[in-house]
């Protein structure tokens, strides 16, 4: 059978879908795992939703999240942004996963300082393998955010519950900011690993003249190199080094261009063309930001 695309654009809408009542209230929901089931008919259908949504998963809940497949392990954090795409691999059975699922619409923070920020919370664009698997004191730091947000929507709407909603959101997005910056310390020998494979991809990227080629690379193509989403290399970088992806690819091309200046007669505009860039003036421009001299006053020093 064929697979289908199940699109929600509403909260309502998703609980419908699901054979639930309705959401006491229409902007944010919280699902028990344990109601949730997938029957053989399901599996393969492709699921994405136009609201942001938070999961705590244990193990085996058979999902395919982008271009990964993962069963969480206990205590798994994963955020999801609208518009990305869930597919169900296996069957599931009523009670058989334990978890939670926060469902926010993006009108609920409108107009909010979360609204604001929500861009900034990059784990919402990482990929499923990037995980934030918590320990069991952040565990229960989370649960009790959502507790209170459970409190909550179970109330009364009146004109302070967007307020006191989105800030409890805010709050839980802040404690996962916090956690994430956890793990990425605790996995500094990974990172290391990454950080070295970056630095390698550039070299041979530079070696092979895919530069001159295709231009210079690119932080989508350094993160599929490296298999992991674009924001998480960014922020991982950010976090080991202090510098942005964007920054290690600008380091290369002046570290480069200092040699070629150096240990070669080409021209400026022969150099640039080499290093990926379409126009020599927008090396030029970049050479003098990183260096405080023109590539030629370099030259002639």
């Amino acid at each position: 059978m064929a697979a289908n695309i199940i699109h929600h654009t509403t909260i309502t809408g998703m609980h419908a879908h699901l054979g639930f009542e309705p959401p006491t209230h229409p902007l944010i929901t919280i699902i028990d795992m344990n109601r949730m089931a997938n029957g053989p008919e399901e599996v393969g259908n492709k699921i994405t939703n136009e609201f942001y949504s938070v999961a705590l998963k244990d193990k085996g809940c058979g999902l395919d999240y982008g271009r990964n497949h993962y069963d969480f392990d206990e205590g798994a954090l994963i955020f999801m942004a609208p518009g990305q795409v869930l597919t169900l691999t296996r069957e599931v059975r009523l009670g058989q996963i334990d978890g939670w699922l926060l469902y926010f619409h993006p009108d609920l923070i409108r107009g909010t300082s979360l609204g604001e920020r929500i861009d900034s919370y990059h784990f919402f664009s990482y990929d499923v393998h990037e995980a934030l698997h918590l320990s069991r004191q952040e565990e229960d730091t989370i649960n009790q955010c959502v507790d209170l947000l459970k409190t909550e929507i179970s109330s009364r709407i009146d004109q302070h519950s967007q307020t006191v909603l989105a800030s409890t959101l805010e709050l839980i997005l802040n404690h996962a900011k916090r956690f994430y910056e956890r793990q990425f310390i605790t996995r500094r020998p990974q990172n290391q690993d990454l950080l070295s494979k970056v630095e390698r991809l550039l070299k041979n990227y530079y070696q092979a003249g895919l530069m001159e080629e295709l231009g210079m690379p690119s932080i989508p193509y350094l993160a599929e190199q490296c298999n992991v989403s674009t924001y998480y290399l960014s922020d991982l970088l950010k976090k080991e080094t202090g510098r942005t992806a964007k920054d290690h690819i600008n380091d290369f091309l002046i570290h480069r261009a200092k040699h070629l200046l150096l240990g070669s007669q080409d021209s400026v505009s022969q150099i640039a063309y080499s290093l990926g860039f379409n126009y020599p003036h927008y090396f030029s421009r970049l050479f003098k930001a990183k260096t405080g001299m023109s590539p030629q006053e370099f030259r002639a020093a």
